[in-house]
């Protein structure tokens, strides 16, 4: 959520940001009922003011024995005009909130300006993709041959989109999330969190996803909780409404989970195997830091997810993405995406994102710095990774070319049996 007091002063910045992202949002109104709740918390302060007043001015009267009927009047038609700016404020105050749960985050300097994901820009390329002395095939058809994925079952259970690994394919999966949190354990020193798949309509107002992404999530209308679209809902919220100290500062936490999308605006986009699903695993980092510090863990993590890529060897990329092309909630973020040879395309794999003070506004989620000062932190997230794509990207640039597929090497131990415990 965006300070009203920076839309205040910064109508146009904010109105640039809104056409830059591509968003829809009614300024004039916010502006308007913004005016009015001012106005009438103007009012309220005034007459509380008067009640007080008029009630030192009773208490006096009454200790000296003398008539306070004119007061006691007053008191009562002050006390229902009280109950009745009371009211009106609280009506504009609501109103208020819902209209800022529409302006988006204000892109950074950095981010370029475009309207989609052709205005993105290729900040590095790291690795070649993989010569073969044979024709590559694509991750589907290495998963069918060799018993690893049955699409067909999956549907058959729940519908298209929810896939079931088999076999090998169910080690590798378990494989890659184990060894991917371990990675961000050891390596870089992230603390787990085993996180809830439910969550409730603050929790996901709190980074973002409601109002503007209700339909794209799988709710259920009983409780009125959703599936967690990323373990981002429930870390980012794990400190809501709580004020830290500066010396629990900065926080740095993983977490696996199953993933829940709807999906709901996907429909002629590419659907191949595991390419785009409504169920899928990630593993996530969430950092909790100092607003000058942010812009430096945002570098941090985009290396700690490109070390995944580096340590099974995989050709990638990294974007640095437009304003229309950046979500709703974020001020700047980084894709990754990793080289599919089979498919003979780049597909995405993480997402790092800086929000800065947007999601713990909405979550009110504060710190005293080193001065005593109450602030707002910045909150960082980022894939580290997903596994569907990076399945793909493993599957394709490890395929052999009898159609068996070979693991690599700092995958092997995880594939083992008789798992041990391990230092990587």
């Amino acid at each position: 959520m965006i300070d009203i007091k920076f839309i205040r002063n910064n109508v146009e910045q904010v109105r640039e940001a809104i056409r830059n992202k591509n968003e829809k949002a009614d300024i004039v109104a916010l502006l308007a009922i913004d005016e009015t709740r001012r106005k009438l918390q103007f009012e309220f302060d005034n007459l509380k003011s008067r009640q007080n007043n008029v009630s030192q001015t009773i208490a006096r009267k009454k200790k000296a024995g003398e008539d306070a009927a004119t007061e006691l009047k007053d008191m009562s038609t002050v006390a229902e005009e009280i109950k009745q700016i009371s009211a009106a404020l609280s009506a504009s105050n609501t109103e208020l909130e819902a209209l800022l749960l529409t302006i988006p985050n204000i892109p950074q300097p950095e981010v370029p300006v475009g309207r989609d994901e052709s205005a993105n820009t290729v900040e590095r390329i790291w690795g070649k993709p993989p010569v073969f002395t044979f024709e590559p095939k694509d991750h589907l058809e290495i998963a069918n041959n060799n018993h690893y994925l049955d699409l067909p079952r999956g549907a058959k259970i729940s519908g298209s989109g929810f896939p079931i690994y088999t076999g090998q394919g169910a080690r590798l999966e378990r494989a890659l999330i184990s060894f991917m949190l371990e990675f961000h354990l050891q390596k870089h020193d992230y603390e787990e969190l085993m996180v809830p798949l439910m969550v409730n309509r603050k929790t996901m107002t709190g980074t973002g996803q409601l109002p503007k992404l209700e339909e794209d999530m799988y709710h259920v209308n009983e409780d009125d909780l959703f599936l967690i679209p990323t373990a981002e809902v429930p870390v980012t919220n794990f400190y809501a409404d709580e004020v830290l100290s500066y010396k629990d500062i900065p926080k740095c936490f993983v977490s696996y989970t199953p993933c829940f999308r709807r999906e709901a605006g996907s429909y002629g986009k590419d659907t191949k195997g595991l390419q785009r699903l409504h169920q899928f695993n990630k593993v996530e980092m969430v950092r909790f830091v100092e607003p000058e510090k942010s812009a430096e863990a945002l570098e941090e993590m985009l290396c700690n997810a490109e070390a995944i890529l580096q340590a099974f060897g995989l050709h990638y990329r990294v974007l640095n993405l437009c304003t229309g092309d950046t979500s709703f909630a974020s001020q700047r973020t980084y894709d990754l995406e990793v080289w599919a040879p089979g498919s003979q395309k780049y597909l995405e794999v993480s997402s790092v994102s800086n929000f800065g003070e947007f999601q713990t506004r909405r979550a009110n989620i504060r710190y005293k710095d080193s001065s005593g000062k109450v602030r707002h932190l910045h909150t960082l997230n980022g894939s580290g990774l997903a596994t569907p794509r990076l399945m793909i990207a493993l599957l394709e640039t490890y395929q052999q070319a009898d159609g068996s597929f070979k693991a690599p090497d700092v995958l092997k131990p995880w594939l083992e049996i008789n798992l041990k415990e391990r230092q990587l």
